[in-house]
């Protein structure tokens, strides 16, 4: 009788001490399984079906090591390994998910509105950068305010350290972090604290050393289509069902094996398949998703240089039924608010009023227009997507490294110009995410860096200054020296947070605190409103937000990048007040508790408005108390 499995592939532990081996290696004629029992190991050919899988059941427990022969080469690793407790080029090992003891059985998932997301890398994010440190430091970030976070990808990869983008063993999670139940613990102990946990997976390519899938099958990949990184997965050529199955069955291990609360899914511009939207392999991936959540709420965000507003539709629709979308528009537009550089992909962003007013209201700011940096129209259509489907943020893991020197964004600019923008982004009726550290302006750089061998560590090196070249400022001669060796471990532990600035950064913190109970006590931020907002620009650099309530109890943010402006007369109606108010400060970033030099109310009894210069202002009605003014007599009714 044939064995009951989760997976199509893998090696799956029975209670009976028993495991059923399962491989996809159409190319070999013969498979044999080696389990590697210390100084005896044990041969088992394996059964050959009739679609290129092999499989067998084999006395092997949990914990037990083993590889495959493959027509008599090898031993390989487990193309679908669980765990590979010595790196990708080790034994695999059988592990048994049922072992671990979850306490989250009460947990919902994760809706996509009202998440505030925080992006970490385990390695970077505590000074030992494993699970078990990064456990230690979850209520402080629930208390924070911060509720999923998006955790870069653990898949397990070669060398000492990594962002994880080179990863190839799709279900094994890194050892550099700990075990697979120390991953599981992570997941367990944060959903106590009320906190999601979204996973960053790549299924673009695979690392250069230590990817073995081509041992087994040359179609997991083809010729047909072309990645910056490396070859592209086969998913829409010949014999590619079961690639489609392995990498759909990866999204849904996630899910089941791990209670992860949904995937980030890496450069979604270079997963190719010419199948349409309901049939390609994102929506494949958004199903196994949703199926092995089994009514827990879930989140699947993209990453997409190229826009495509389509993925985030339901699949009636014409889309591909996944839920959000990395929004580079804000990012790139704020930047250049921030810095006044427009470098490379910067080019096309003025970073002024009108950008954010549209930024807050639309999500995406390019939607099929021209764009110049790449000669070509850019996105595509998305007036009628939420807001929460945009994920808005000053930073991300690329984006800080892309700086060259690491730099965090509040380092670039000036500390009001920053705090602006930083409560814009927080308090946007997108999804703000913020980047390990950022809330409370952590001076620790973010560099790229990777552990390679020497051959592949020459070539990492002189890609990272190729693609940094787009950069005039990153060209000079001069500034070489200054760029961080990818390679070098002083690089990658030069990245680790210190939490002992959360109290040298208190101001800093306190904001996020404060902008963040904002966001999640008062109804106006909470709602996330389609079409909730509207703006005005109220000079090159000020802007007014309106946010709407049927009670009436709207807020306005008032925000100005630049010098003080003093508007003597305001034809917008935006800033008027609802009837019988007058507007009261709930919040000024530029107030000594966050570091800045003292506030005041913008609105003046009879001198207009007054916008403090660098500052973000935060306006709700209170019952008015001024004295009314007189009428005028009209200049423009004939007597």
């Amino acid at each position: 009788m044939k064995p009951s499995r989760r997976y199509p592939i893998g090696a799956e532990a029975s209670s009976e001490g028993s495991t059923h081996f399962r491989v996809w290696a159409p190319d070999r004629k013969k498979v044999v399984l080696v389990i590697e029992q210390a100084g005896n190991p044990q041969a088992v050919p394996m059964q050959a079906e009739d679609n290129g899988y092999f499989s067998i059941s084999a006395p092997a427990g949990d914990g037990t090591r083993y590889r495959f022969e493959l027509d008599g080469e090898g031993p390989f690793p487990d193309p679908a390994s669980r765990f590979q407790p010595e790196g990708p080029h080790g034994p695999s090992q059988v592990v048994d998910p049922t072992r671990f003891r979850w306490t989250d059985s009460q947990w919902r998932g994760t809706e996509l509105r009202g998440q505030v997301v925080y992006e970490l890398h385990v390695g970077t994010f505590t000074a030992p950068g494993t699970w078990a440190a990064a456990t230690e430091q979850l209520a402080e970030l629930a208390a924070v305010g911060i509720t999923c976070l998006e955790v870069m990808p653990v898949n397990d990869f070669c060398g000492r350290y990594g962002w994880g983008y080179d990863g190839v063993n799709e279900f094994a999670p890194t050892r550099l972090y700990g075990t697979p139940d120390d991953f599981r613990r992570f997941v367990d102990v944060a959903h106590a604290h009320g906190l999601g946990v979204i996973l960053d997976v790549v299924y673009n390519h695979l690392g250069p050393d230590g990817n073995y899938l081509e041992q087994y099958a040359k179609d997991y990949f083809t010729d047909k289509h072309k990645t910056d990184w490396g070859k592209a997965l086969n998913f829409d050529g010949a014999n590619n069902l079961a690639v489609r199955e392995f990498f759909t069955a990866n999204a849904a291990y996630w899910i089941d094996e791990y209670h992860l609360d949904g995937l980030r899914l890496d450069a979604t511009q270079n997963i190719y398949d010419d199948a349409p939207p309901p049939k390609h392999i994102l929506a494949d991936i958004g199903r196994a998703v949703r199926k092995a959540a089994n009514g827990r709420a879930t989140i699947i965000v993209n990453e997409n240089e190229c826009q495509h507003s389509e993925l985030v539709r339901p699949t009636d629709r014409g889309g591909y039924g996944l839920d959000a979308l990395w929004n580079d528009d804000y990012h790139h537009a704020a930047l250049v608010a921030l810095t006044g550089k427009a470098e490379a992909y910067y080019h096309d962003y003025r970073g002024d009023a009108q950008e954010f007013v549209s930024a807050i209201k639309y999500g995406y700011l390019y939607q099929g227009q021209w764009y110049s940096w790449q000669e070509q129209r850019r996105g595509h259509a998305g007036l009628d997507l939420p807001p929460p489907a945009f994920i808005n943020f000053l930073e991300n893991h690329d984006q800080v490294a892309n700086s060259g020197r690491g730099l965090r964004a509040h380092q670039m600019t000036s500390p009001g110009r920053y705090r602006a923008m930083y409560a814009l982004t927080l308090l946007g009726p997108g999804t703000p995410m913020l980047f390990q550290g950022q809330e409370f302006s952590a001076a620790t750089p973010f560099f790229y860096f990777a552990d390679h061998v020497p051959e592949l560590g020459k070539l990492i090196r002189a890609g990272r200054i190729e693609f940094l070249h787009q950069f005039t400022s990153l060209k000079d001669a001069d500034m070489l020296e200054y760029l961080a060796c990818p390679t070098a471990e002083a690089t990658f532990q030069a990245c680790k947070l210190d939490f002992r600035e959360r109290e040298r950064n208190q101001p800093a913190y306190q904001l996020t605190k404060d902008l963040l109970k904002l966001r999640r006590t008062e109804p106006a931020f909470q709602a996330q409103a389609t079409r909730g907002v509207d703006g005005a620009v109220l000079g090159p650099q000020a802007f007014v937000l309106r946010y709407f309530q049927p009670d009436g109890d709207d807020r306005l943010v008032l925000v100005n990048l630049g010098r003080e402006l003093r508007l003597e007369t305001c034809p917008e109606p935006l800033l008027a007040p609802p009837f019988g108010c007058e507007w009261s400060v709930l919040l000024s970033t530029d107030a000594p508790q966050y570091g800045g030099s003292g506030s005041f109310s913008p609105e003046t009894v009879d001198k207009g408005w007054r916008l403090a210069g660098e500052c973000a202002t935060v306006l709700t009605p209170r019952p008015e108390t001024k004295p009314k003014v007189k009428n005028s007599p009209s200049t423009g009714e004939a007597r």
